[in-house]
């Protein structure tokens, strides 16, 4: 039997500086497309203006890509000093965007009750993206001082709440497609954003010839967080709660 250790999970790889790189243009590509027609669809309507706490929700998250962003691209350039004095700003965003995400739900929830866009039992979806955002980047935040290992909880923590602009632009396709079920709501909602995650997986395999740790922990974190969204959504018990939460 031999007596070597495995060896350790590779921190840096020659192509780790375009493909971190793909994966946040990706990200803005999925918001971008997501949020982007509905909003110019808004002004061109003159629709109702949206909610006051919209106008703060809306800035927070975008901060939260452009900092995501200037990161990746401090770190290709070799100024991680700045990176870590910027990650000081990113967990303290990070807290706003956690009590933001779900009082926005609540409050945009409530006042779209008993309009066709009513749909209370969503909630848990809204509910879940904000607690699986804040358990990833909890652990970016505690492993920040291991590179590689931090990457990935802030890459996957962005990742899930992507779900929201890729849902936005691909989601009814494939809703419309598979149906309107458990499993095909699951594909409309999260597929996009998933597909990503396992990318991320194919890729240190690739490049590794492993998965990392915590990428198998940050998967089922994930997975736990869809199926609980689904469940809650689909359980009868859960509406009577839900419409509790957004004040009907």
């Amino acid at each position: 039997m031999s007596d070597t250790a495995p060896a350790r999970f590779q921190n840096y790889h020659p192509w780790d500086r375009n493909f971190f790189l793909l994966y946040v243009a990706l990200i803005w590509l999925g918001i971008c497309a997501g949020f982007g027609p509905d909003i110019l669809s808004h002004i061109e309507t003159h629709a109702p203006p949206y909610p006051l706490i919209v106008h703060f929700h809306a800035p927070a998250f975008v901060a939260w890509l452009v900092l995501l962003t200037t990161q990746v691209l401090l770190v290709r350039a070799g100024r991680a000093d700045i990176h870590r004095k910027l990650g000081i700003v990113g967990a303290a965003l990070a807290i706003v965007m956690v009590m933001l995400g779900p009082a926005t739900a609540i409050v945009v929830d409530g006042l779209q009750f008993g309009t066709p866009k009513s749909d209370p039992a969503f909630i848990s979806v809204q509910l879940t993206d904000m607690l699986a955002f804040a358990g990833l980047v909890t652990g970016g935040i505690l492993w920040r001082k291991d590179a590689a290992t931090h990457k990935r909880f802030m890459l996957l923590a962005t990742l899930y709440i992507s779900d929201a602009g890729f849902a936005r632009w691909l989601g009814q396709s494939v809703m419309a497609y598979l149906g309107a079920g458990f499993w095909a709501m699951g594909a409309g909602l999260y597929g996009a954003s998933d597909t990503l995650i396992v990318g991320l997986g194919i890729y240190d395999l690739i490049t590794r010839r492993r998965l990392h740790p915590v990428y198998l922990v940050c998967a089922f974190w994930v997975l736990a967080n869809q199926l609980t969204a689904l469940s809650l959504y689909f359980s009868p018990d859960w509406k009577p709660v839900a419409l509790k939460l957004i004040g009907h």
